[in-house]
């Protein structure tokens, strides 16, 4: 900062910027509210159908969100120009007033280009004398003048540092960056370049005081935009890679291996969410960061000295956080790439990723080494479910490539031929995956079950371990394709579920979010299932042999039954309640009253319910012939522990086209109350709704009839309350719906006998249904 400039400042273009800003800020605030209230939370109410439900309403929601993120954008800007604004009109005061102090003394200040001089206001033939006279005075005043430009010039290249840093966030649109004021800002990316720095020593030069100092850091910033991207920038992949492997090498960092080894997890996990927020900047430095950190994935970190590969350290740094959706779909590209060169196309097994005695470990969160690099990477994907879709349902080869080693059935006439698989189908039925064990020797399977979460998230376009809301689009083709390929797959080999039962939570959690694909697989033929089953966006198109496969099996496992248990019981309820509410929505024939169609719509709708209820009650005897009482124990708790989450369930019910269903807590758009569904999922977790013996619903499942009578008083429970909630009951419906769910179970049993053996596997049929 010149002497000059600052002494001769005229602050009023300054003054105007901060005005101008303020006025945008209050406006802004104005048409956020408008764009919440009268475009998001309208959006949210309205009946959505078609393309609308899939493109419209998420538009309309990300439209909102980018009125919310100029607002917080603009007063930012606004508090960091006021705050500079302000500082640099007080600097320009002291400058004033030191300059008055010299003046009082007979001490001048000459400014020029580059700097200034302080002397005695005499003569120039006479003021060596007498600058050597008043050297005290002119020194103190020379200091003081140079603290001040110091100061003036550190606040304005602060701010022009941070409202660059600002702009560079988001390349279309406004960052939705938040500070109070610019010293905040400041001294987060101040604090992101030491840490940086100190990041990137060697790491047998790294101390326990530099290891305390970073993870505390990541802890108190890892949210923080400008100091996310400063630090990963500042860092580079480079020494990402080196910082990270290094410090779980105990032949590079000693003693932190020794005295801090209990806390690396935590740094994995700040330092994870650190890099998952940079990703989301779109300046151009992370630009390159991507870029970089992409194609060093396939080769050592250390270069021709060798060390893992870059995809096993940077997939690890992917277990927390949410990293950006084209970074992790371009970096599944260029991984499944690597795979398919290591594994000759999937045939070989992949000696590169299993963890050997001598291989240091690279994860810190669980019990897995870390050397797999699909087991972070996948973890990832749950938390980035349009990502998580995409790299699913790309090709992994082609049945037209030469080199393609599978094959199949395809035509189901017994020959076998090349079929194109996609990541999913690898992964799920072909890939052989590296063993990995725990401290006991045990085998785990962390691998298999991230992928189970990561499909979770691709299919229900939520992250996995969430519920929907009324912000989650309505399920996309692509998601649909994928429930598709997912029930067939199951469906075609049941073991790949049965024998992997840990990944059965997710299943169930994806069967519950696709409640009206299933109702209507069960029910096809008649013509009618978009009337009687309405769906929002895509529908999963279901074959009833693979519904009952994968319900059957999904249904053998304790978490997996509970969660298609009480996603059946709120669909269930939701859709009893929207017909109870709207008795024309399915009208048999025009000539039907109102009652008439409703009661064939509550039968179709309890038939199917029973179906369900008897495929997964089905799965859950086969355990209990196994395992006896022991096993019924586990479904019971798995019921009673879904409780914590069972309110969630409310947001089940999305997919009702015509009648979108809020989350939890919320009202269903359209007039229809959630409060019944929230009754009944409550009263099947807490234990308070019985049957008509007087049993606790649910509570003894080792023998089927338990389940049937059980699912009998659900629907009746659920038929009563639509009645209660829409004003008209009907008894003769409430006393008819339970002889459709019998026959639905009925259903559910000859479906088992006809599509599955007496050990749970697929029966050979002679020909497709």
């Amino acid at each position: 900062m010149n002497f000059d400039d600052l002494l001769g400042a005229d602050f009023k273009l300054l003054d105007d910027a901060v005005e101008d800003w303020g006025t945008l800020v209050t406006n802004l605030a104005t048409l956020k509210k408008q764009a919440e209230d009268g475009l998001h939370k309208a959006a949210n109410k309205a009946d959505w159908t078609g393309m609308n439900s899939q493109v419209t309403k998420e538009f309309i929601g990300k439209t909102a969100g980018e009125f919310s993120d100029a607002h917080t954008q603009a007063k930012t800007i606004h508090s960091i120009l006021d705050d500079t604004r302000g500082e640099l009109k007080g600097y320009q005061k002291q400058l004033t007033e030191a300059v008055s102090r010299g003046r009082q003394k007979n001490i001048k200040v000459i400014g020029y280009e580059g700097g200034f001089t302080v002397t005695t206001d005499i003569p120039p033939e006479a003021r060596t004398h007498a600058d050597q006279d008043n050297s005290d005075d002119i020194n103190a005043l020379r200091d003081d003048i140079q603290k001040i430009l110091r100061d003036a010039d550190e606040s304005d290249s602060s701010a022009s540092k941070v409202l660059k840093a600002l702009a560079d966030q988001a390349e279309m649109g406004s960052s939705d960056a938040s500070y109070k004021s610019r010293d905040d800002a400041a001294t987060a990316i101040k604090e992101a370049e030491a840490l940086a720095k100190i990041a990137k020593k060697n790491p047998e030069d790294l101390t326990v005081k530099d290891f305390d100092r970073i993870n505390a850091g990541l802890k108190k910033y890892k949210n923080d935009d400008l100091f996310s991207e400063r630090f990963a920038t500042t860092l580079g992949p480079q020494k990402t890679m080196e910082f990270w492997a290094g410090i779980n090498n105990p032949g590079m960092a000693w003693d932190i291996g020794h005295d801090r080894r209990d806390q690396l997890d935590d740094l994995q996990r700040n330092l994870g969410m650190t890099l998952a927020n940079a990703s989301q900047s779109d300046s151009t430095a992370m630009d390159d960061w991507r870029r970089n950190v992409i194609n060093m994935g396939d080769k050592p970190i250390y270069g021709d000295k060798g060390g893992p590969m870059g995809f096993q350290v940077m997939s690890n740094l992917m277990r927390t956080g949410d990293y950006d959706d084209q970074f992790m779909k371009d970096y599944g590209t260029k991984l499944m790439e690597k795979e398919r060169k290591l594994t000759g196309n999937g045939a070989n097994p992949n000696s590169a990723w299993q963890h050997m005695g001598t291989d240091q470990i690279l994860n810190r969160i669980g019990e897995d080494s870390g050397s797999d690099p699909f087991t972070g990477y996948l973890k990832g994907l749950s938390n980035s479910p349009d990502a998580a879709t995409d790299f699913f349902n790309q090709e992994f080869v082609s049945k037209n490539d030469p080199d393609n080693p599978f094959e199949h059935d395809t035509d189901g006439d017994g020959k076998m031929g090349k079929k194109t698989l996609s990541n999913f189908d690898y992964l799920f039925e072909e890939r052989d995956w590296p063993r990995e064990t725990d401290f006991h020797g045990d085998e785990i399977n962390t691998g298999k079950n991230n992928m189970a979460l990561a499909l979770e998230a691709a299919t229900t376009g939520h992250p996995a371990g969430e519920y929907p809301t009324l912000d989650t689009p309505a399920h996309n083709s692509g998601q649909a394709k994928l429930v598709e390929s997912i029930f067939s797959s199951v469906s075609e080999n049941p073991e790949r579920l049965s024998k992997n039962g840990y990944m059965s939570d997710s299943m169930g959690q994806i069967a519950a979010e696709y409640m009206p694909d299933i109702h209507r697989g069960l029910h096809a033929g008649s013509g009618r299932e978009e009337e009687l089953f309405p769906n929002a966006g895509s529908t999963a198109s279901l074959r009833e042999k693979d519904i009952t496969r994968f319900l059957y099996t999904v249904g053998r496992n304790p978490e997996g039954y509970a969660a298609v248990n009480l996603g059946q019981a709120s669909y269930t309820s939701h859709l009893m309640q929207y017909h109870f509410q709207h008795p024309e929505a399915y009208a048999a024939d025009s000539h039907f009253p109102p009652e008439q169609s409703l009661q064939q719509a509550a039968g179709h709708i309890s038939r199917t319910a029973g179906n369900i209820e008897g495929l997964i009650g089905g799965g859950r005897a086969f355990e209990g012939e196994l395992e006896g009482g022991a096993k019924d124990a586990e479904y019971n708790a798995a019921i009673k522990g879904a409780s914590t989450w069972g309110g969630s369930l409310v947001g089940i019910g999305v997919g009702l086209g015509t009648a979108p269903i809020g989350g939890p807590g919320a009202v269903v758009a359209g007039g229809l109350a959630g409060t019944a569904t929230s009754e009944i999922i409550s009263s099947i977790t807490d234990g308070s709704m019985k049957d008509t013996s007087e049993d606790v619903i649910y509570s003894n499942g080792e023998h089927i009839e338990g389940t049937r009578d059980s699912a009998f008083a659900m629907v009746e429970e659920a038929t009563k309350k639509a009645g209660e909630n829409s004003g008209h009951k009907y008894p003769l419906i409430e006393a008819s719906v339970a002889e459709h769910a019998k026959t639905g179970f009925d259903d559910a049993g000859q479906n088992v006998h006809s599509y599955l053996d007496g050990e749970g596997k697929a029966k050979e049929l002679d020909t497709e249904d």
